[in-house]
Parts: C-alpha cells; structure tokens; sequence
C-alpha cells in the first residue's frame, strides 16, 4: 500500500485553484438551476451513448431494436458509473461514460473468423456480444487491481502538469476526428450549431437574465432546441427528399429509428444477452485498451479538479477512482454495453464552458441517465 505524502493532504481554499467560478464543488446552484444544468451534462452525455453503439452494433449484426437496447444499457450503466464515482470514487464532478479508446479491440473482435461467419445476422450479434463482454470483464481486473492496491498512485506522482496537458488535449482533439465528418455530412445543420454554440457560449455570455447568465450556463441546450426545431422544419418541408440516403440519415430527424425501434420500459440487467464468453485473444486485445483508458481518465480526473475549482486529487485519491473505473468497466461487461469506461472530457469541458463546477449537478444528470434509459420512448 503505497504511503500517503504529508503535503498531499493540505487542504486549499477552492477558489485558489480557479477564480471566476460561482459554484464550486460543495456549493450548489438552486435546485432549479441544477436541474437544468444537469439535464444539459445528460443531453452532452447522450452524443457518445448513442455514437458508439450506432457504429458497432450493425457491424455486429444487430438490428435497429438491437441498437436502441445497447443504448438504452450504456446509458444506464453511464448513470450508475457516475454515481458510484462522485459518491465513493474521486468524488469529483466526474461523467463516466462509454471510451471511444475500446472501439479498436471490439473491431477486431467483430472481425474475428469464428463470429464473421455466422450467416445469421441476430445469432451472430450475440456471439459478439458476448464476446466483447468476457473480453471486458477480464480486462476490467487492471483497472482493480491498479487502483485498490495503490500502484497507480505510484505511477500517478510522475503524472506533472507539463505532462497532463498534451493528454488532456490530444484526447479532446481526438474528438475532433469523430465530430467534424459528422459536422461536414451535414454542413448545413452541423455548421450553424457550432457557431451559434460559440457565439452564445464565449460573446453573449454576459447577458443577464434575473441575474442569471443564461446564455453562459444553458448554451448547449439553447443551441440543440434551436437547431432542432431547424433540422425538423428542413425535414418536414421536404428538403432532403432528392438527397443521397446517406445526407438523408445524417440530416432528417426521422431517420434514425431509436425512439420507435425502443420499448417503452425496459430495465437492462446483467447478463441480458446471455452468458459471457472468454477468449484470451480478445481480452489481451481490450487490456491495451484499458490502459489508455488509465492516462486519459487520469488527465480528465486532474482537469475536473481544475475546472471544479477543487483541491488538487492527491495520488491515493486518482488511485481510488482507477478502481471505481474498473467497477465500472465490470459493469460494462456484466451488462453488456459494448464499450469500457472512461471519464467523458465533454463533460469536463462543460464544466468550463458553464463555470459550474458542483458535483450535485452531474448526481443529477445520472439521475436523468438512469430515468430515461429505463423509459424508452
């Protein structure tokens, strides 16, 4: 058990780390603020719950249906991740949600000759699923065992500022490769929201609204109604009508089949695809995965504290939350959400876009994942 240094357990005022903060922490906006606020870290949630399933799933075999259910189950776990991480883990306002970082080995598990020629499409969904769920549950005993016995907290002391930032901002610009084909299949709607977000977010910020910076704290959601509301009006006018499928599935609003293809309750639960299947190939495979998902969990951990103007996470803290996350990774496999656990740097951007910083307001936005993972449609 690594020992704990005397000076990582000095307490800092909050606001020495950032100023300009009104919420830190401990504090806490209105209710009715928080839960708007955390409604928006929910919707910002949403991208990737709906991303990575919307990109493995078919390559899995699986049908629409098959498709709304892994979502529905990544958004739950997201929520259960998330509370078990602000309440036990850093407790830091932390979302932990699915990693794009496990998309490499659950490609190659897909791939893998045994499960690519089952002929039919269901039966091979499974398979993989299954699959990827050993894999996983394997995978997830680093995380553990590097976090609970505090070796990470060893490892974590050699982790400088100087060497944080460049992790912290190529994973964030490492977004960039997910999100701006999707902005360019659709310039005439991707486009108009990253500007406006911008404007609203950075120009207008300073507008007041009952001494409330509206347009500061609740950019996002402004910018989705808004575009929304534009997006159906292009659809319903018959805009797309003549377009290519692939423009139509990237701009209507009807076309990507989640809502209907949803029951209206469904709770997922362990072991719903079946039994987990375990093949060393695969879970070496997802062990590399896991690993990136240390650095970059750790940078996320660090720059939350930043941006939720908290006292630095001693080493023994970021180790703690390691093991958090693999629970959460265990759960990934248990449930079967088809991807591994990482803190979500969206949200962490959020924090700063916001300048609020209270932990109260991502319990909520949990609150929200679970809800309506459960209620479907």
């Amino acid at each position: 058990m690594a020992e704990v240094k005397p000076e990582e357990m000095v307490h800092h005022p909050p606001m020495d780390q950032l100023q300009g903060f009104e919420y830190c922490i401990d504090s806490n906006p209105s209710w009715g603020e928080a839960i708007g606020l955390g409604f928006q870290h929910y919707i910002l949630s949403l991208g990737t719950a709906v991303m990575i399933p919307t990109m493995l799933v078919p390559l899995m075999g699986g049908n629409d249906h098959d498709k709304a259910k892994v979502v529905q189950t990544l958004l739950f776990v997201t929520g259960i991740k998330t509370l078990l991480q602000t309440l036990f883990g850093t407790r830091l306002p932390t979302v932990i949600g699915g990693s794009y970082a496990y998309v490499v080995p659950v490609l190659s598990i897909i791939h893998d000759r045994s499960l690519a020629q089952i002929a039919d499409g269901h039966t091979r969904f499974l398979q993989t699923m299954r699959a990827t769920q050993g894999a996983l549950i394997v995978s997830s005993s680093i995380q553990i065992i590097l976090g609970y016995s505090q070796l990470w907290a060893i490892c974590s002391r050699f982790f400088s500022p100087l060497g944080m930032v460049p992790v912290v901002s190529l994973v964030g610009l490492g977004l960039f490769e997910r999100g701006f084909p999707v902005v360019a299949s659709c310039v005439e709607i991707g486009l108009p929201m990253l500007i406006i977000f911008v404007v609203l977010s950075q120009y207008l910020k300073h507008v007041h609204v009952r001494h409330v910076p509206i347009l500061e704290r609740f950019s996002l959601l402004v910018c989705i109604a808004l575009l929304w509301v534009y997006a159906h009006i292009l659809t319903a006018s018959g805009a797309y009508h003549h377009t290519a499928l692939h423009t139509q599935i990237s701009c209507r609003t009807d076309r990507s089949n989640l809502i209907s293809s949803a029951l209206w309750i469904s709770i997922p639960y362990p072991l719903q695809w079946g039994a987990p299947t375990f093949n060393a190939d695969h879970a070496f495979g997802m062990m590399a995965a896991v690993m990136v998902s240390l650095i970059e969990s750790t940078g996320a951990f660090k720059a939350a504290a930043r941006l939720a103007s908290a006292t630095p996470p001693p080493a023994y803290v970021l180790s703690r939350g390691i093991g958090w996350q693999g629970i959460g990774t265990l759960l990934d496999g248990l449930f079967g959400t088809a991807t591994g656990s990482t803190v979500s740097v969206e949200n962490v951007g959020l924090l700063g876009s916001t300048r609020i910083g209270s932990r109260r307001v991502i319990q909520i936005s949990a609150g929200f994942m679970i809800f309506f993972s459960i209620l479907g449609n």
